[in-house]
């Protein structure tokens, strides 16, 4: 009957959990797309000032990650997230009232740092209310809520702001602001099963010896390797190296750009639970390999709309397919790599795995517009050629990757959860606690 009780108790958190995913996601859709033409525009702070506010997302998110890891294992993900979402809301109001540069900078870092905290406090809850069972499922859920609440903030965001009208955008980051304090409330009715937590360990009482801890464990550190190589090759071309490739050689239009955008989304809103059933009883390593398989299909479809030499309709529609295979193979991911970070963390360590894949993953969206926006435009060849070897570096490092991993770690249904156990070590966090 207690058994019971958890998994009843289990399930309802994560169903709040998956609410907290889909309206943060939402929140972020909702202003993001805009804070460009905001900051430059409606404001007439000029571009300089609105390039310093999306580069402060990225550098408030790497400040805080690694501390974000530390509270997490020592307070718990649910106290991390409560604050991290008043911060957001904070500084989402302030943003749509500041009127100087100063104050936008300022707002904007507020802003970036909260939701930077808050996806792997929400990934430290998934671990904490799921089984080595259930665990892919509820990653792969929270993939999808994610996707579906980018795409309806952005579609009504898009419909409710006026480029001629302060009070739009004002009114705008409001809404999101409400969004976030929302989540405030619907978070503070989860009740957390009892997950492990140890005492004195090196996470719990020092950054230092937390994160050599992480470091000492080989699996981890490849996996951080390979997930930099993951988001600077596919999410970190998205919406800089590949578009500019597409506008200027393969000569796509605008709407162009706009439907390819619409194939990834629908692509994963599509196939993400088909492939789940594909991906659950396969090796996590062959998986991410395959991955890397599609990708560099991708990248060859990219050339072949940019380099080759068929009609415009060809070349759109090769192009729009890119797009649609990065969506097949993040839909892969999505239930396989968060899952695998969780299973290599030892026991009470989970939310500092996570916000150090996190960091590797936003220093990755940093670097790959940097190097993949001015490749893409006046390199179109050499690019190409780049992300298709880094499509093949993908597979290559995850069958690496595979020869670290224990039975249970790249063969997940072959254990149990540590959560319904109670606190007990399980093989996983045994195997890591030695690494």
């Amino acid at each position: 009957m207690r058994e019971v009780n958890v998994t009843r108790a289990m399930g309802a958190a994560m169903r709040r959990i998956h609410v907290g995913n889909a309206l943060s996601a939402f929140g972020l859709g909702f202003t993001v797309p805009y804070l460009y033409v905001y900051v430059a525009q409606v404001r007439g702070l000029g571009s300089m000032t609105a390039g310093l506010v999306l580069a402060v997302f990225a550098v408030a998110a790497l400040v805080v990650l690694p501390f974000a890891g530390r509270a997490i294992v020592r307070r718990g993900p649910l106290p991390v997230l409560l604050a991290a979402l008043v911060t957001a809301a904070l500084g989402a109001l302030s943003l749509g009232l500041a009127g100087s540069a100063g104050a936008v900078l300022l707002s904007a870092a507020a802003l970036g740092a909260g939701q930077a905290v808050m996806q792997p406090a929400l990934a430290t809850m998934i671990v904490d209310c799921s089984s080595a069972g259930t665990r892919s499922r509820a990653f792969a859920m929270q993939f999808f809520l994610q996707n579906l609440g980018l795409g309806v903030g952005g579609l009504i965001g898009g419909h409710l702001v006026d480029a001629s009208s302060v009070s739009s955008f004002t009114v705008l980051f409001a809404i999101e602001a409400a969004v976030f304090l929302l989540l405030v409330v619907v978070m503070s009715t989860v009740r957390m099963p009892r997950a492990p937590r140890i005492e004195g360990a090196p996470g719990a009482g020092s950054a230092k010896g937390g994160w050599k801890q992480l470091l000492g464990n080989r699996a981890m550190v490849q996996l951080c390797v390979l997930g930099f190589v993951l988001f600077f090759a596919c999410y970190g071309q998205f919406e800089s190296g590949l578009s500019a490739y597409g506008v200027e050689a393969a000569g796509v239009s605008t709407s162009a750009l706009g439907t390819a955008l619409a194939a990834n989304t629908a692509m994963i809103v599509v196939a993400q639970f088909a492939v789940l059933k594909f991906v659950e009883r396969r090796r996590r390593s062959r998986v991410i390999a395959a991955v890397g398989l599609i990708w560099a299909v991708a990248w060859v479809a990219a050339g072949y709309a940019g380099l080759g030499h068929g009609s415009q309709a060809m070349a759109t529609a090769a192009f729009i397919s890119t797009y649609a295979l990065f969506g097949l193979g993040e839909a892969m991911l999505s239930p396989t790599v968060a899952p695998l970070v969780a299973d290599l963390a030892p026991e009470g360590m989970a939310g500092q795995y996570n916000s150090a894949f996190a960091l590797v993953k936003q220093l990755a969206l940093a670097v790959g517009p940097a190097v993949g926006g001015p490749m893409g435009a006046s390199l179109p060849g050499p690019y190409v050629v780049t992300f298709l070897l880094f499509s093949l570096g993908i597979t290559f490092l995850a069958l690496r990757l595979g020869r670290e991993l224990n039975a249970v770690q790249d063969r997940p249904w072959l254990g149990k959860s540590r959560v319904v156990a109670q606190g007990a070590a399980s093989p996983v966090g045994q195997s890591q606690a030695h690494a």
